[in-house]
């Protein structure tokens, strides 16, 4: 049997480069898998060897394919990629190339179809400008270390989402990596998911989440979308430990969002971006948009180097707002209504760079209440053209007045127990603490 091992090898590649040659065209309907050369390894477990195989093609079986490091699955610009229409699938390093990009027929790289419960696609790559991922109103998918790359030449509204779920529960998306696709990651009206770990970068939204409750956000980073975290429509969900890093517009958007929490997240270098292709006018460069948002635990957070630190608007009352930093901001604070919100719990309030009060007694809060916007902070918001006449003396003047006669100040924001230093998040803890062993 040994001596016969390099006649079956080569008969294995001939056969890999004749499928090759003769599947010059993708065909409508996609080819079964089990028409490709597959070497078995084992029980249900099978190797496709390099080659570059042409055409669209499902797996209909459970099974687990792992690709030779030279197996490359072309699509040539027609339908899925691969289809999985079986439970208990297994894809593994494989690479997908120029599949289809109909995005009405949601072509993608990986369609797993609504029988492909507890699916796994595992540290493939992926360069195309349909979806990368399409999840379809299955379960318990898991979407693990995958590279996802669009196509930077085209609009980003005629690209496909890296990973797109529609009516998803149970799905684990771990430590992806994403770029020049539309969304990173897009999530619709899918539940009880997790999303831990990517790294999404140059795109429309990193992650976009519309109708989609009781979901988990953990210690993800986008860089250079034109919105970090777009948090629309949903509930309960868990935003714990991401980073936005030199995001437009947004770092956090937040557009009705009840009883959520977000917490230890990091925003940094939102800039005022001027693409016009926003959710929500007015995205002068925000790390934090809260619009008719409520019941939310906003704690542990760090604002910086921004435009705005924080906007609330339309509505948006009844937020816990506590133990966060906002540092270094050209405003910190935006805030038009006229009931007063206290951004304080348990007696500590938030860390501000520019207070400029003072603590008498060394307890770590402020002895004067921190408020960052006055009365004519909100005429300059809601009629713009008198920042014409910001630094005259009609100005100053009713700056004075109402500092001279509170009984003239309307409510707004008020922290009544700001930190005089700014929180360590656990991220900074970690590294002191490996520093000091």
């Amino acid at each position: 049997m040994t001596g016969n091992m390099p006649h079956a090898n080569a008969h294995r590649t001939v056969i890999a480069l004749m499928f090759c040659l003769l599947s010059g065209g993708a065909s409508s309907a996609p080819q079964s898998i089990m028409d490709l050369p597959l070497q078995a390894e084992g029980d249900q477990q099978w190797r496709l060897p390099a080659g570059e195989y042409r055409g669209s093609f499902s797996i209909d079986q459970a099974m687990t394919l792992t690709c030779a490091p030279d197996a490359v699955f072309q699509g040539q610009g027609e339908g899925n990629g691969l289809v999985i229409r079986a439970p208990n699938v297994q894809v593994q390093g494989c690479t997908f190339l120029d599949w289809g990009h109909d995005l009405t027929a949601m072509n993608a790289a990986v369609f797993i179809h609504p029988a492909g419960q507890g699916a796994v696609v595992r540290a493939n790559r992926m360069q195309g400008q349909g979806f990368g991922i399409w999840v379809d109103g299955t379960r318990d998918v898991s979407l693990i270390d995958n590279r996802i790359q669009g196509d930077p030449g085209l609009r980003s509204q005629d690209r496909g989402n890296g990973i797109h779920l529609y009516a998803v529960r149970g799905a684990r998306i771990i430590g992806n990596q994403i770029r020049d696709t539309r969304d990173g990651i897009y999530i619709d009206t899918s539940n009880g998911n997790l999303l831990q770990g990517n790294t999404l970068e140059d795109l429309r939204y990193g992650v976009h989440y519309m109708f989609a409750n009781d979901n988990q956000l953990l210690g993800n980073t986008t860089r250079r979308t034109r919105t970090g975290y777009a948090l629309m429509q949903s509930r309960q969900l868990t935003v714990i430990g991401n980073r936005s890093e030199q995001d437009q517009n947004y770092g956090i958007l937040m557009n009705y969002i009840t009883y959520s929490t977000l917490r230890d997240n990091f925003v940094s270098d939102v800039r005022d971006g001027s693409t016009g292709d926003t959710m929500i006018t007015g995205a002068e460069g925000k790390a934090l948009f809260i619009y008719n948002s409520l019941f939310n635990r906003i704690e542990g957070n760090r604002f910086e180097r921004s435009a705005v630190g924080i906007h609330l608007t339309a509505g948006s009352e009844d937020n816990r707002i506590a133990g966060n930093a906002f540092v270094h901001n050209q405003r910190q604070v935006k805030y038009v209504a006229t009931r007063l919100q206290e951004w304080s719990a348990d007696g500590r309030g938030n860390y501000w760079s520019d207070y400029l009060g003072w603590d008498r007694n060394s307890d770590g809060l402020g002895d004067v209440a921190y408020e960052p916007n006055d009365n004519v902070d909100r005429l300059l918001w809601l009629y713009p053209q008198v920042r014409l006449l910001m630094n005259s003396p009609g100005v100053e003047l009713l700056r004075w007045v109402q500092r001279a006669f509170p009984v003239m100040k309307s409510p707004g924001v008020m922290d009544s127990h700001p930190l005089m230093q700014a929180p360590i998040q656990p991220l900074q803890r970690n590294v002191a603490q490996e520093d000091a062993s």
